[in-house]
């Protein structure tokens, strides 16, 4: 798209089917890695990711020239397919339907990442559902708690 210019900053939220724990350290990172490169094969810019067992975090500047969701749709269909693959997980293992996005200015992404990168700490103080719902909420975004993700206490 000649004389279209953009600079969109955008977190991805999405979560493992059940909330179970299955994106185990051992292989957290070649996941995280292969995300990486649907990412840039879709020709998008990916700025941090972090794998927790139950759930992923993105930060991504996205082109116009494509939709969130087709996106996310590929990233969640081709590593859930890579991690069968891989059999990395002795049952069926899928991500739950739906994600969330939020956007961020250029100011902010540092922040953004740091706040990705450090996942694990993050979680010792905040459970995912205490995170999303504070997302949804500095976001001002409206929800029904019936279309959000299955929330468990899970050990992180």
């Amino acid at each position: 798209m000649s004389n279209t210019y953009s600079q969109i900053y955008v977190q991805v939220v999405f979560a493992v089917k059940g909330r179970q724990c299955y994106i185990r350290e051992p292989f957290r990172e070649e996941l995280q890695k292969y995300m990486s490169g649907i990412i840039s094969g879709k020709q998008q810019k990916l700025y941090a990711i972090y794998c927790m067992p139950d759930h992923v975090h993105l930060l991504l500047s996205v082109r116009p020239g494509i939709a969130i969701s087709d996106l996310v749709r590929d990233i969640k269909a081709n590593s859930s397919s890579f991690i069968k693959a891989k059999k990395w997980v002795n049952s069926e293992f899928s991500w739950q339907t739906g994600f969330g996005v939020f956007s961020y200015h250029k100011s902010q992404a540092g922040n953004v990442v740091e706040y990705i990168l450090n996942q694990p700490e993050h979680h010792k103080k905040k459970t995912f559902r205490q995170e999303y719902l504070d997302f949804l909420k500095e976001h001002e975004i409206s929800f029904e708690e019936k279309y959000l993700f299955e929330f468990y206490d899970h050990q992180q």
